[in-house]
């Protein structure tokens, strides 16, 4: 059982993974928003090993382990060289502007708020109000898929949702069975993998990063 201080921690952790959601939809510089991953990659570690102690669930050191290393460092590095690779410095225009984007993230965060609240109140996980925080995370990651044009800036935000998701689950359910979380962390470095690739093709090919090019091709 959570404790009152495990708890305080844990909302505070979770606070500030959904601060730093918001920071990235304010950002354009490509540097600061991998390092902006990955320090929430690196705090959603230390949620989950504030878990893992106060539940004596030991998988769940495991999900920590894995972030750490592969998110909170393997991938933000990978992505720092296709950045340098690549001379990519800011996100061009995007789609809809920075005020308008956050915004929008801020109502992206009340409706989560809102479709979480009847699990909330009807759960019986201590740290049930994190579940409403992982929500948000996983819209605002979707929402910067949609409103921005480089195909880096989307990766991060497919990043951001995944890390919403991997919140919800270690937050109300405790984890999944390791096997599972296993080869989910696999897949997730594995798409970034293939995604970089795409990346320095796409560079290559059309000179360019911004995906909405590729909306005015035609056969």
């Amino acid at each position: 059982m959570i404790d009152i201080l495990g708890l305080d921690i844990i909302n505070f952790l979770a606070a500030a993974i959904l601060l730093i959601s918001l920071l990235v939809m304010a950002s354009v510089r490509m540097g600061q928003l991998v390092r902006s991953f990955a320090l929430q990659s690196i705090i959603l570690a230390a949620i989950a090993v504030v878990l893992a102690n106060h539940t004596g669930s030991e998988h769940i050191y495991v999900v920590a382990v894995l972030t750490l290393v592969i998110k909170g460092i393997a991938i933000p590095r990978f992505m720092m060289y296709t950045i340098d690779r690549l001379k990519m410095r800011r996100e061009i225009e995007p789609l809809i502007g920075i005020p308008a984007s956050l915004l929008i993230s801020a109502m992206l965060i009340i409706v989560a708020y809102y479709i979480t609240e009847p699990l909330i109140s009807s759960g019986e996980a201590v740290t049930r109000n994190c579940l409403a925080i992982a929500f948000s995370v996983v819209f605002i990651g979707m929402f910067m898929m949609i409103s921005r044009r480089k195909a880096m800036t989307q990766m991060v935000g497919l990043l951001m949702m995944e890390n919403g998701l991997v919140l919800a689950i270690i937050s109300t359910t405790y984890g999944m069975p390791l096997i599972i979380e296993l080869g989910v962390f696999f897949d997730v470095f594995l798409a970034v993998l293939i995604m970089g690739i795409f990346i320095f093709r796409i560079n290559r090919t059309f000179e360019t990063l911004d995906t909405t090019f590729m909306t005015r091709l035609r056969d």
